[in-house]
Order: C-alpha cells, then sequence, then structure tokens
C-alpha cells in the first residue's frame, strides 16, 4: 500500500513548554518521484514559534544510471532541519507567522512532513547515479550494454566530428 502523506499531530506539543521534544519513527512508502520508501528519525521540539524539526532519513529510490540506462534501486541518506509555524494560534504567548515561506502546521495541528522529505530526498540523490562504481555503461555505436560484454563494432570506430583531430594524433606518433 503506497502512502503519500506523513502526517505527525503536534497539538500536545504546542501547548507544552519551548524546550519539550518528541521523536518519531517513520517506516514509510511514499508513492511520488520514484521515492520507494523512507525510513528513519524525526525529533520535534517547541520553540517560541512553533516547532523544530530535526530528521535523520534513509531513502530507496528508483533511479536511471547515467552510464548504461537500466533502471535501479539507490539508497540516500540525509539529515535535515526546518522549522514548522502553526496556522493557527494554540496559546496566548504562540507569535503566528507573517510569511508562509515555512512549513505550516494546519487548523487540526496535523504537521505534513511528506513534502519536505520529497524534497530532501530529490536534493540527495546524484545528478549522475551509477549501477555500480565501474559501470562500462552503452556502446554510442549500436547501443549494447557493455556491462554484458565487448559489442561487434570495431574498435576504431568514433565520431565522424573528430576526425581531423585523430588524423592529427596519428600523424604526431609518427
Amino acid at each position: 500500500m503506497l502512502i503519500d502523506k506523513v502526517y505527525i499531530n503536534v497539538a500536545q506539543l504546542l501547548k507544552e513548554p519551548v524546550g519539550s521534544s518528541r521523536r518519531y519513527q517513520i517506516d514509510e512508502s511514499l508513492g511520488t518521484d520514484d521515492i520507494n520508501s523512507v525510513k528513519g528519525e524525526v525529533t520535534l521540539i517547541r520553540t517560541n514559534r512553533g516547532i523544530m524539526v530535526k530528521g535523520e532519513m534513509t531513502a530507496g529510490v528508483t533511479v536511471i544510471c547515467s552510464r548504461c540506462l537500466k533502471l535501479i534501486d539507490y539508497k540516500v541518506n540525509y539529515d535535515f532541519e526546518e522549522e514548522c509555524l502553526p496556522s493557527v494560534s494554540t496559546s496566548e504567548g504562540l507569535s503566528l507567522p507573517d510569511q508562509t515561506d515555512n512549513i505550516t502546521i494546519d487548523e487540526s495541528h496535523m504537521l505534513d512532513l511528506s513534502e519536505t522529505i520529497r524534497q530532501y530526498t530529490l536534493l540527495t540523490i546524484p545528478a549522475k547515479p551509477l549501477c555500480r562504481p565501474d559501470c562500462a555503461g552503452i556502446c554510442p555505436s549500436c547501443g549494447h550494454d557493455l556491462n554484458q560484454g565487448p559489442c561487434q563494432c570495431p574498435s576504431h570506430a568514433y565520431d565522424r566530428r573528430w576526425s581531423k583531430l585523430v588524423r592529427l594524433g596519428k600523424e604526431s606518433k609518427t
């Protein structure tokens, strides 16, 4: 079953004094952006404005190897820290935000961490993920997966745009 929301009820924590904290384990399957699973721990700390969320997460994602173009399962680890502000006041001493740039706690005092987890997971994925460090990639001529062995293309095949440079290299060797 895919769950696309990670909700935590923070009503009681908002009523407690500054510095109060709670820890929660997260073990969810998210159905967005090829994020298969997210596991980790978040600590919620009451601040004078709202709640500070600190998390240590491990996410399993499905990405494409940048060399051989196969789908691979990839693990990313990251820490995050975000301040969440309530959209309504729960106590007299709580100052409500003037801006909505931060994560907000809804009227039901539910904190939705789904978007924060999604964004941090996507930011942590390498720009060029590899299925393995020594991935040979694919042949630029025929598209054969070179991890399965050499292709039948002639070994001297090269891009014609480089012909003058190749000829210059041959001339310098003689």
